[in-house]
């Protein structure tokens, strides 16, 4: 059986709880935590959230999983809220599902990516 990047797609998001702006803003006033995995030239091209830890796709994984020697300090256990934010929501979609893969129950990712965040009015840099 083949399955094509949009199958997969359509999976991980079967299992997301995705957010839009607006809830991710509220959200992130409850404590959850809005990773901005987009390379440098995407931020440097689009702008950036104004409160967003950066961690860019390739290490997302070792940074937030508790049991990582590579864990960055806010990963403190599998409870954390992570909001996974790309450009436009699709890579992010994928992240957040890779991040449920490993016990991140509340992961998920920002419906629309920055560009929504943007378009929403809300804080950017």
């Amino acid at each position: 059986m083949t399955r094509s990047i949009a199958d997969v797609l359509a999976e991980a998001r079967a299992r997301l709880d995705r957010v839009g702006p607006q809830e991710a803003a509220a959200l992130l006033r409850e404590g959850a935590r809005l990773v901005d995995t987009r390379p440098q030239w995407q931020r440097d091209e689009e702008g950036s959230f104004a409160a967003a830890l950066v961690i860019e796709r390739n290490h997302l994984e070792w940074r937030l999983d508790p049991a990582s020697d590579a864990r960055i300090p806010e990963a403190v256990d599998h409870d954390v809220t992570w909001i996974v934010a790309c450009s436009e929501g699709y890579s992010s979609s994928l992240a957040a599902a890779s991040l449920q893969d490993l016990g991140l129950h509340n992961a998920t990712d920002l419906d629309g990516g920055f560009r929504a965040w943007k378009a929403a009015g809300l804080p950017t840099r």
